[in-house]
C-alpha cells in the first residue's frame, strides 16, 4: 500500500513558485552583468485628480507614490497587454513616472515564449517601486525595496528601454 501524498494548498505552491523564481532571477545576476544605472533626474509632476492615488511630487517618497505604481500596474494586468512591458513602463510614464530611472525584465524566453513572470520598477529617491505581474504570480504584486547597492532596483538581465 502506498502511503498518503501531502496536498499542498495553491498558496503554498505559489510560494513555492514564488521562491524559485527569486533563487532564478538572483542566479542570473551572476551570468548576466547589470546595466549601468540610469541617472535620477527629478519626476514630472502628473495632473491633479479628484478621484484616485495622489499624484507624484518630488517631494513624495516611494511608499507615497505606491498607491499610484499599484493602480497603473492594476489597469494594465487588466488588459489584453498584461504581460507586455513595454505596456507597463509607457502607462507609468503616463502617470507621471520619469521613463529614465525605469527598468523592465523581457516579456519574451529565449525561444519566444511568453514570460511566466514580468518585473518593472521606478527608482524613486535611493528606494525602488517594483511591480511583478504574468501567469506565475496568483495577483499583481507591487512593493518598496531599498536601492540596489550597484544602483538600479532589478537583479539580472533587463532589456533597454529605448523608446
Amino acid at each position: 500500500m502506498r502511503s498518503p501524498r501531502p496536498r499542498f494548498t495553491r498558496s503554498l505552491v505559489g510560494t513555492a513558485g514564488a521562491l524559485v523564481l527569486a533563487a532564478s532571477l538572483a542566479g542570473c545576476s551572476m551570468l548576466f552583468p547589470e546595466e549601468p544605472p540610469a541617472t535620477s533626474t527629478a519626476p514630472t509632476p502628473a495632473p491633479t485628480t479628484t478621484e484616485g492615488p495622489a499624484p507624484l511630487s518630488p517631494e513624495s517618497t516611494a511608499a507615497d507614490n505606491l498607491p499610484l505604481f499599484s493602480e497603473v500596474m492594476n489597469q494594465v494586468a487588466a488588459s489584453p497587454d498584461s504581460v507586455a512591458g513595454r505596456a507597463y513602463i509607457d502607462a507609468l510614464v503616463a502617470a507621471g513616472f520619469d521613463k529614465s530611472t525605469m527598468q523592465v525584465t523581457a516579456d519574451r524566453t529565449s525561444v519566444d515564449d511568453p514570460v511566466d513572470s514580468l518585473q518593472f520598477s521606478v527608482l524613486w529617491a535611493g528606494e525602488c517601486l517594483v511591480g511583478q505581474v504574468g501567469p506565475s504570480t496568483p495577483a499583481p504584486t507591487a512593493t518598496v525595496l531599498p536601492e540596489l547597492p550597484s544602483g538600479g532596483c532589478l537583479i539580472g538581465q533587463t532589456r533597454p528601454i529605448d523608446w
